[in-house]
């Protein structure tokens, strides 16, 4: 009997980020994981976010390429085989769009709602996806994980690499209690969110304190000591979550969250 690989929902939250979406939505078509439910939330973009969104929907259902297949020695023709740029089965494509920005918890609450696979994550919109990111975790959530994450590369707006983020393997205390040491490139079973539920919208940590919620919960977490994302730094562009004012809250958030997780942790049983 062949085995039906799960659907996978990815949401990617996009607020004026034009330049960098297609990247990361090529990065996200062409996985090698085959089923992708793909939910684009556009959170009211002032700039050209429409309609890269709109080529991009078109280049899906149009565009061609094709290579060199066969030297045709009879007539003295190299032959090609023509096929259609983008993988046409297994992936669906969904666009919401608010009509005002909302932040971007609000932005992955309305895409996660949407979504209908068994497992999901969302991916920044300026970050771009290794192409066995999405089965390489599907994997270890077949293999009884709730979350899974992995190591990333840090890269520039260029593209270059500024430096590889090694995590640690998973222990509630270096991954949370020590410092939010997991996280970024993710995946986990849609069923969290009925447990657990969504994203606070209220914090700029929205993240970490999900995910520690998923962990204070008893989800099982486990870690791919390898690098399947690209995730940009913006370190010369201090703009939304990368200005110093909402930098500086989202690092006091996640103090308290740090807090919260030595409590819990200090109120467990002692092991023996």
């Amino acid at each position: 009997m062949t085995h039906r690989a799960p659907l996978a929902s990815i949401i990617v939250p996009t607020y004026n980020q034009a330049r960098y979406l297609t990247a990361c939505l090529d990065s996200i078509w062409f996985q090698d994981h085959p089923s992708l439910d793909v939910i684009v939330v556009n959170d009211g973009s002032t700039d050209g976010t429409a309609e890269a969104l709109a080529a991009f929907t078109r280049a899906v259902a149009e565009d061609e390429a094709s290579y060199a297949s066969c030297y045709n020695a009879q007539s003295d023709v190299i032959e090609r085989v023509y096929h259609p740029r983008y993988p046409q089965d297994g992936r669906t494509l969904r666009v919401i769009t608010h009509p005002q920005n909302r932040g971007l918890a609000a932005a992955l609450n309305t895409g996660f709602a949407a979504a209908c696979g068994l497992y999901c994550t969302y991916v920044p919109s300026d970050d771009c996806l290794l192409p066995a990111m999405i089965s390489e975790m599907a994997a270890q959530l077949d293999d009884g994980a709730d979350f899974v994450y992995a190591d990333m590369a840090i890269v520039d707006d260029a593209g270059h690499w500024v430096r590889r983020f090694a995590l640690p393997d998973y222990s509630f205390s270096r991954c949370f209690a020590d410092w939010y040491l997991c996280g970024v490139a993710k995946l986990y079973r849609t069923a969290l969110h009925q447990r657990f539920g969504w994203y606070d919208e209220s914090l700029l940590a929205h993240d970490h304190e999900l995910f520690l919620r998923f962990a204070e919960g008893g989800a099982v977490f486990r870690h791919i000591p390898k690098v399947l994302m690209y995730v940009r730094d913006h370190a010369r562009r201090e703009v939304d979550i990368h200005h110093p004012s909402s930098w500086n809250r989202l690092l006091e958030e996640s103090k308290v969250l740090v807090a919260r997780a030595r409590a819990h942790q200090a109120a467990l049983p002692s092991p023996g």
